[in-house]
């Protein structure tokens, strides 16, 4: 890759344990860079038990632990010798298989070029009892898993399906791959947050901000660079040359931080264990939206042909957008408005609190939280999927999980999500593993964590505001009302 692209800087190295979590946000999540982060993985099992010491104390990869431990009937692994349309060809594999080959690589056994690559494992959802890591505090604002861990990516009978919802279970994954084995260029799934740490390896990524990404694509807008070790076509992807290149070499025990929109590409010069989570929140929710309508449009447009004889051509526009996308415009509503709902609920508790420890950055998170998802409600407003004639088309599954606000509060799902929520800023919010103050879990009253009352009168509250969120204008009136209570 070297003299393929310019490199015009290195990606920031800060000691993580130096950095409070208001910096990091400031520094880094707000204004979306990238950073590697140091000091923050010496307590992780996954340090102690995945590797073995090598020289120079840098470790390798422990396969017969994996082999003797995790057992998983399948995993995917991508062959990174062979292109398959956008990405590298996947195949499924036993674990034993996968490490079967990659010692057999490494012996000289198999021929050169096989280079197999253990990605997307969902290792914690296979193996919830093995706490491998502890997520870092400046990650733990994660909605996309908090959200998957207590409800499905999608309601629709006509789209979920049993291998969707596999895939799509959590976005908290293993990658494990000899030297040489890599990731072409890419941005993240829905335009998400990505933290990735190096348990035991080394890694190359190169970063291209977003206020450069039409540069790796053709005319059209529509093809983009598939490898920076390519030799890539002038005439086809014109702007490429001027592109420029942020560069990181990551060690084991450094987690790197990767902003929403910043196209990657990655290779591991070592053979490396890494762990990898997808995630967005108040501070790139927009983003998730702005990639939605995008993929959505061209979804409309590849389809526009036949609108006339079809009887729900919008109905379908979204089925395309969630299979291409993953999400379409109604699971993304949900999954607002069920946001929406937690934090007007743990702003409630705020104003209505007599504990002091509550700080103005804790109020701070909850009313930021809810203008995000107002303004990317208000952008919503004028998406055809929620005129009254295609709200009324979609299922009842759909309608009801996001327009039943009584019903939604009541729900042991909504609830599992508002604990986790509240649990979470609890710890940003002291900095510390444990939360101090919680309530016991109690099916008839309030489950937030900043909620000690036993006659909680929350659910009351919320639906004196609105007890029908029936499209986006009732979701902003919902949390304009909320923050003028404050």
């Amino acid at each position: 890759m070297d003299g393929r692209v310019k490199v015009v800087g290195r990606v920031e190295r800060v000691d993580g344990r130096s950095l409070t979590y208001a910096e990091f946000v400031d520094r880094f999540m707000a204004p979306n860079r990238p950073v590697v982060l140091t000091g923050l993985t010496s307590s992780w099992r996954a340090c102690q038990d995945w590797a073995l010491p090598g020289p120079a104390d840098r470790r390798r990869p422990d396969l017969g632990f994996f082999a003797r431990n995790f057992p998983s009937p399948l995993v995917q692994v991508a062959d990174c010798s062979t292109r398959e349309f956008t990405d590298q060809k996947r195949l499924e594999m036993s674990m034993q298989e996968f490490i079967d080959h990659w010692a057999g690589a490494s012996s000289g056994e198999e021929r050169e070029g096989s280079l197999l690559y253990l990605k997307d494992w969902h290792f914690v959802k296979e193996y919830p009892d093995y706490v491998a890591y502890t997520t870092p505090t400046f990650f733990l604002d994660d909605w996309l898993n908090m959200y998957l861990d207590s409800h499905p990516v999608h309601r629709d009978p006509d789209i979920a399906n049993h291998k969707i919802e596999i895939n799509c279970s959590d976005y908290r994954f293993v990658y494990m791959g000899a030297k040489g084995t890599w990731t072409p260029l890419h941005a993240d799934v829905f335009r998400s947050y990505s933290w990735s740490a190096n348990v035991c390896g080394r890694k190359q990524w190169l970063f291209l901000p977003p206020s450069q990404s039409h540069r790796i694509f053709d005319r059209n807008m529509r093809t983009s660079v598939y490898s920076l070790d390519d030799d890539v076509s002038e005439k086809q992807f014109p702007e490429f040359s001027k592109t420029e290149w942020l560069e990181c070499i990551q060690e084991q025990n450094e987690i790197i931080f990767v902003p929403s929109g910043w196209y990657h590409q990655v290779h591991n010069l070592k053979d490396t264990i890494s762990i990898n989570h997808n995630w967005f929140n108040a501070y790139n929710l927009q983003w998730v939206w702005n990639l939605l309508y995008e993929d959505y449009k061209v979804a409309k447009e590849y389809i526009e042909d036949i609108r006339d004889i079809c009887d729900d051509f919008e109905g379908l526009c979204q089925r395309n957008l969630a299979a291409n996308t993953g999400m379409n415009f109604y699971d993304f509503f949900i999954f607002i408005v069920r946001f929406a709902l937690a934090n007007v609920i743990e702003l409630y508790h705020i104003q209505n609190s007599e504990d002091v420890t509550f700080s103005t950055e804790t109020t701070h998170h909850f009313v930021y939280n809810l203008e995000s998802i107002r303004n990317v409600a208000s952008m919503m407003r004028t998406a055809e999927a929620f005129s009254s004639e295609n709200v009324c088309q979609i299922s009842e599954d759909n309608r009801s999980a996001f327009s039943d606000v009584k019903r939604i509060l009541e729900e042991e799902s909504f609830r599992r999500l508002l604990m986790s929520l509240s649990k979470a800023y609890g710890l940003i919010n002291r900095g510390q593993r444990t939360y101090p103050k919680t309530r016991v879990s109690n099916q008839e009253g309030c489950l937030s964590a900043s909620c000690l009352t036993s006659d909680c009168n929350v659910v009351d509250h919320i639906t004196s505001l609105i007890c029908k969120v029936c499209g986006p204008e009732d979701l902003v009136r919902l949390i304009d009302s909320a923050l003028s209570d404050g």
